[in-house]
């Protein structure tokens, strides 16, 4: 099954709501390099925009590649070095790149953070942690008490960072994917239980231990495949298309 990029793209950004972001998001997002239209058939997924998962995209033989990671975040950078490196990969590959930042953390289907909400079980979703205006995360409740190591059990943490500052079981939760660290600040505010992000920085450590709250960090990396693979099963069973995930961790 192919179809033309053009359609695919046009879906994705309606799908996304690309637009709702513009003013909003750093990154550029939609489809970022590509040639004149064209049939695609095969999909590649992955986190980051680099030159190892371009690598495995052509091997694969992908058409198209949808990351998270972009490699355009608003200023005009030179094209030379590993940018222009990965620039000439992309086109002599013949591999298009389509970009979804922020419109993949907040989207209430295969968002990153919608997704971790219903691998949890939470009950009674709300969106959560405003950003410019929009709401990238969500809240929920577990129902009955988990502990910080059943909920990043249930996520395929692997040794994430748990810093157990609040009650040992925890029902009320609130997601932000990514480096998300400040949001702590909302889940406190919020009389939540527990804060679920990517990376944690130092700088609001004793914001938590004095809060009172409970937070997993279980890597950047890893709380962003959530949403691209989700995405690729919505493409692969609405339009038939062959799709692939790159899987490059960083452990960070």
């Amino acid at each position: 099954m192919t179809m033309k990029r053009s359609e695919l793209v046009s879906y994705l950004d309606a799908y996304l709501e690309v637009a709702s972001f513009t003013g909003i998001d750093r990154s550029l997002n939609s489809l970022v390099v590509g040639p004149a239209d064209r049939q695609v058939g095969r999909v590649a997924f992955a986190v980051d925009a680099c030159q190892s998962t371009f690598e495995e995209a052509i091997k694969a033989k992908a058409d198209l590649l949808v990351v998270h990671h972009g490699l355009f975040w608003g200023e005009p950078l030179a094209v030379c070095g590993p940018h222009y490196t990965r620039l000439k990969t992309l086109i002599e590959g013949n591999l298009d790149l389509y970009a979804a930042h922020l419109p993949l953390d907040a989207h209430p289907e295969v968002g990153n953070n919608s997704v971790m909400a219903r691998k949890l079980g939470l009950k009674d979703i709300q969106s959560f942690a405003p950003y410019k205006g929009c709401m990238l995360g969500c809240k929920g409740n577990l129902g009955e008490g988990r502990t910080a190591q059943w909920i990043a059990k249930q996520l395929g943490f692997v040794d994430p960072v748990i810093l157990p500052f609040g009650n040992e079981l925890i029902t009320q939760v609130g997601i932000v994917s990514g480096g998300a660290s400040s949001d702590v600040l909302a889940a406190m505010a919020e009389g939540l239980d527990c804060f679920i992000t990517g990376e944690f920085e130092h700088q609001n450590y004793h914001d938590a231990a004095e809060g009172g709250i409970t937070v997993i960090a279980g890597g950047h990396y890893m709380t962003e495949t959530f949403g691209l693979q989700a995405l690729m099963e919505h493409l692969k069973q609405k339009f038939g298309l062959q799709v692939i995930f790159v899987a490059n961790p960083t452990g960070l």
